[in-house]
């Protein structure tokens, strides 16, 4: 939660920074037209990797393969367009970063991994607690 509360202070002021420093580099105009341009390659770009992982999404539901990967790399395109939509150079990098397939893969490979394996601990330590058996009541 600290790094969230610290993120949600830091990038707005680098995005300020950045923003007055190419704004100086190669003028306001110029500027105002490369964020607006990003924003609208990212969301054309959103779109159609959305509309290609949703009929993935679409094809995977008759298999025994279930779904699970392509949900969440539809939440990763869901994040890289909020990070395009936002003004700002940093978020427009970190939008597009997400719209690499291969990176976008590994990553969630990665991420799946390492809190799988949590959720695997969680249940062998609960499964000690719980016994399974059949009862009869003897008083009738």
């Amino acid at each position: 939660m600290p790094l969230f509360i610290v993120a949600f202070i830091a990038v707005p002021i680098f995005e300020i920074y950045l923003l007055i420093s190419v704004g100086e580099e190669i003028g306001a105009q110029w500027t105002i037209m490369a964020v607006i341009g990003t924003a609208l390659l990212g969301a054309t770009l959103v779109r159609r990797q959305g509309l290609a992982t949703l009929a993935k999404f679409n094809a995977s539901r008759g298999t025994t393969e279930g779904p699970a990967f392509i949900v969440f790399e539809g939440l990763v395109l869901l994040m890289a367009g909020v990070f395009l939509l936002t003004p700002g150079f940093f978020t427009d990098a970190l939008g597009f970063l997400c719209l690499v397939p291969a990176l976008r893969a590994r990553a969630l490979r990665v991420w799946i991994s390492k809190h799988s394996v949590a959720v695997n601990e969680n249940q062998r330590r609960s499964s000690g607690d719980v016994v399974d058996g059949e009862f009869r009541r003897l008083d009738d």
